[in-house]
């Protein structure tokens, strides 16, 4: 899974624009208490996760699922499919695609910007959905993107399922940086949940990037792991997730 750096864009093509896929909401079924912008995985779409989150038991929860750019993407040698960001390595240790991060960020950001101000919300994701989601996490705890322009949301709670943690290795500086990052850090919940047979997002990178967040502050995080399990979801994490929801989001009123 490796390929040279220069595969990502290049300050000389910073200001290239990108344009999202189509977006899918769920509504909710009860009273509507919280918004979700839920990120699919690489090559996949909004529908798809779109049609899962409707049958689960979170009727309060109305979901959002907007569908990724199609982009040239470095670890399919620059096959174009949907994708959050480019990649060149499933993991925390590969180049970091801040250009690619921020504009999906920034995107999540600006579907949540709009619920009333009386709504919490959060964001969920599987895989590199999940690591946008995580990247998000850090945005919203440091008060701004990776190029410095300010996070506009207050976010509730953040789901990663088999993903992994960009940006990992100046994390800790950023956020110990600042004691109203560290502030925000501490607070926000996080459920990350991962295979321990996944063969795409290897466990261990999962594993390392709970630890990185623990580390850098990010005490209220759980992480959860399923044996045998491998790059997808199974209905055990789903109820992990509907009932972790619940409870980091103060939800009333919920079906069994």
């Amino acid at each position: 899974m490796s390929f040279s750096s220069s595969s990502f864009g290049s300050g000389a093509r910073s200001s290239r624009t990108v344009e999202f896929g189509r977006t899918h909401v769920v509504r909710p079924k009860g009273r509507h208490q919280a918004t979700i912008v839920w990120l699919h995985g690489l090559g996949d779409n909004g529908s798809s996760w779109s049609q899962l989150l409707e049958t689960l038991p979170l009727p309060n929860i109305k979901w959002i699922c907007p569908t990724a750019p199609t982009r040239p993407v470095a670890i399919f040698g620059g096959f174009p499919c949907t994708a959050w960001f480019n990649v060149g390595d499933l993991s925390e240790d590969g180049p970091d695609d801040i250009e690619g991060l921020d504009a999906s960020a920034a995107h999540v950001a600006n579907l949540l910007s709009t619920e009333p101000t009386d709504i919490k919300v959060g964001i969920g994701g599987f895989s590199m959905g999940a690591a946008t989601a995580l990247y998000s996490a850090t945005c919203a705890a440091q008060g701004k993107y990776g190029n410095g322009n300010a996070y506009p949301v207050n976010i509730a709670a953040v789901v990663g399922l088999s993903g992994w943690l960009p940006c990992s290795r100046s994390l800790k500086n950023k956020i110990e940086g600042s004691p109203e990052a560290a502030r925000r850090a501490s607070s926000l919940p996080i459920l990350l949940c991962h295979g321990k047979g996944d063969d795409v997002v290897l466990f261990k990178h999962g594993e390392k990037s709970a630890e990185v967040l623990r580390l850098t502050g990010f005490q209220n995080l759980a992480f959860k792991t399923y044996n045998g399990v491998g790059h997808y979801t199974v209905p055990e994490e789903m109820d992990e997730v509907c009932n972790w929801f619940s409870s980091a989001l103060g939800l009333v009123g919920l079906s069994s």
